[in-house]
């Protein structure tokens, strides 16, 4: 508790001392004088709340100094006590009061009553300072109301009316406080919100709800809309509501929903023109791909035979093209995933290294591995990726190689538990980099000069690639380069190292077999898949009845058995998705349950979960070799027969 400043003026020494003896406390601070100037030096300095004040004093009487004290704003409101010696008379009591003292205490003093009297004092100087206190909160409030830039009022809540309200209602509404004073609140919201707004208001009420928020469009004097938020407090049968304007920040959401839905609506698009893309594409390198194994098991002279190697090889390179402008698609989607499983690390690198060699023969450059005796051999990889790394800088490094080496060091640069952080290098003697060019070759569709494709070819995807794929598995690339000199590429990462797995046991390659009273319903619309899909089968001895879209598809079904469905998901007038959907849910069984196969020519993420999701039960990536079909129609031809043995 703060002490409460008691000042005692008297001009004998002798009557301070008796009266500090009788007051003395925790709850108060004694100041004393006996010189009425050195008092009202004190009241000045000190925030005396009471002061015990000597009639008779040389110099200045208490009266006189009392009249100072009064007439001084700072000083105005202390308590003074008369304490004298003098009549009793009335006009004497009179002559004090009018100088603004509060009492009287008389010589010689009673010490009881003299306590009693302070005691009350003190009592009304801490009331005083408290209602001084709230008087000044009430201020301060009453500044900050009066100038904020929200609405801040005070509303009924018997009738929902206005009682007090700020000017700023003026800048955001338009309209004059006395204005708006005892009209309904309800009448601010536009008109299709004001029962929704009154409802809001009585659920505030009704709930006791000490404060809620929310949102609602006001209408202005100008009759313009405008969003508002409204902060509502509910205390003592009235709601005090704070509205803020906040048009600017829901014109700034709406732009950014807009924004986000031009933009889905973006990505929706490419992904529909990826799918199509790789529908178009990989559907007749797939039908390439198929006849050229199928004319690989006839007879041919050598001449046919490297004819048909070119053909293959050049089918393959344009399905890398495709394959790189999707994968670069996927990784900008983040629809690209690394899944790590135990690999043969040895074996990735001499593959990679091994399929490369030829090409770097063909243009007589050295090919040189260089592979650490410590380097780890079965290690946890995405084997793929890794493989798709490796193919890309070497092959990049042979194709901007016209004399010397291409190089691959692998080794390892430090060793931690089951943790191994190793380094891969791509050296080579080719035409190398300019440095004001090094910044931009990791970008998609960029070369490091203009002519750079003229020259040599490619889509510029190969290095975007490489980098995206490195960073996603938690590595980190460099390149250095010297014109006319070579490159050096590096990367490095960690991996985790895993014992050596188990030796299993591969059987024999062996002719695929046939299969025995098999009927398959082929829906596909191209005419080459047609054909060469039909002549796989029919090699198995299944019998194959082919449609071209999936209407057809449901009026086989209805009219015949078969027992397994080929399905490409992109066809006309009924697309695979629709006609498995029409299957599983339209058809009785065991029809409904017929296995589905989609061939489909897709490879992302989200159209094999939309095939999985309309009914079919697994997918088949175009292109696909003979052996992955006959083991996915193994596979599901099996599941049926157990099914229907069981």
């Amino acid at each position: 508790m703060t002490p409460v400043n008691i000042l005692i003026v008297d001009d004998r020494e002798e009557n301070i001392i008796a009266l500090e003896a009788l007051l003395t406390r925790d709850d108060i601070q004694l100041y004393s004088t006996t010189s009425a100037n050195e008092a009202l030096k004190i009241a000045w300095e000190s925030n005396i709340a009471i002061a015990l004040v000597d009639v008779q004093m040389p110099e200045m009487d208490g009266f006189e100094l009392v009249e100072m004290l009064k007439s001084n704003p700072r000083t105005r409101d202390i308590l003074v006590i008369f304490v004298t010696a003098i009549s009793k008379e009335v006009k004497y009591a009179v002559k004090g009061f009018g100088a603004g003292a509060v009492d009287y205490l008389y010589k010689p003093l009673e010490p009881y009553i003299t306590s009693a009297k302070v005691d009350a004092f003190i009592q009304l100087a801490r009331s005083q300072e408290e209602i001084r206190q709230k008087n000044e909160e009430l201020q301060n409030f009453a500044t900050v109301v009066r100038n904020s830039a929200d609405i801040i009022c005070v509303v009924s809540t018997q009738d929902l009316r206005i009682q007090t309200i700020n000017p700023a209602v003026e800048k955001i509404l338009g309209y004059k406080p006395q204005d708006l004073i005892g009209t309904s609140m309800i009448d601010r919201a536009i008109g299709k919100n004001k029962p929704s707004f009154r409802e809001k208001l009585g659920e505030i009420i009704r709930d006791n709800r000490t404060f809620s928020v929310f949102e609602f469009e006001f209408e202005t004097f100008s009759k313009t809309v405008i969003w508002v938020e409204c902060r509502v407090a509910y205390r003592n049968k009235a709601l005090f509501i704070n509205i803020s304007d906040i048009s600017p920040q829901k014109s700034y959401e709406q732009q950014l929903i807009k924004s986000k839905e031009v933009a889905e609506q973006a990505r929706k698009i490419k992904e529909t023109f990826l799918a199509n893309m790789s529908h178009e594409l990989r559907t007749p390198i797939n039908g390439i791909l198929g006849i050229a194994n199928l004319l690989r098991e006839t007879e041919m002279n050598d001449q046919q035979l490297n004819l048909l190697n070119l053909l293959e090889m050049s089918s393959q390179s344009l399905l890398g093209v495709v394959n790189d402008v999707l994968d670069i698609s996927k990784i900008e989607a983040g629809k690209l995933n690394i899944v790590r499983s135990v690999n043969n690390l040895h074996d990735i690198i001499r593959s990679v290294f091994g399929l490369l060699k030829f090409k770097a023969d063909e243009k007589n450059i050295e090919f040189i591995l260089e592979m650490a005796s410590d380097v780890p051999a079965y290690i946890n990889v995405d084997s793929l990726r890794l493989n798709q790394v490796l193919m890309n800088l070497l092959s990049n490094a042979i194709k901007f190689t016209e004399r010397g080496f291409v190089k691959l060091i692998v080794k390892v640069l430090q060793k931690h538990r089951d943790e191994v952080k190793i380094q891969f290098c791509v050296q080579d003697s080719g035409i190398g980099i300019a440095p004001h060019h090094l910044s931009k070759i990791f970008d998609s569709f960029e070369q490091a000069e203009d002519d750079t494709s003229v020259k040599y070819g490619g889509t510029g995807l190969g290095l975007a690639i490489v980098k995206k794929l490195v960073e996603l598995k938690g590595g980190e690339i460099d390149v250095k380069s010297e014109v006319n000199v070579g490159s050096e590429f590096t990367f490095t990462n960690w991996f985790t190292l895993v014992p050596e797995p188990k030796e299993k046991r591969t059987a024999p390659v062996e002719k695929l077999a046939p299969f025995i009273n098999v009927n398959v319903l082929i829906a596909e619309d191209n005419m080459v898949n047609q054909f060469m899909v039909t002549k796989i089968l029919k090699d198995w001895n299944v019998t194959v009845e082919m449609v071209d879209n999936g209407r057809k598809v449901i009026e086989k079904l209805r009219e015949g058995d078969y027992d397994l469905i080929l399905m490409d998901t992109h066809m006309p007038e009924m697309d695979g998705y629709q006609a498995a959907r029409a299957i599983r849910v339209d058809m009785d069984e065991p029809k409904r349950s017929i296995p589905i196969i989609s061939l489909s020519a897709a490879t992302l993420d989200s159209e094999k979960h939309e095939a999985l999701a309309a009914g079919m039960n697994d997918v088949l990536a175009k292109p696909f070799q003979p052996h992955q079909l006959h083991e996915k129609i193994s596979k599901w031809l099996g599941a049926v027969a157990v099914k229907k043995k069981a």
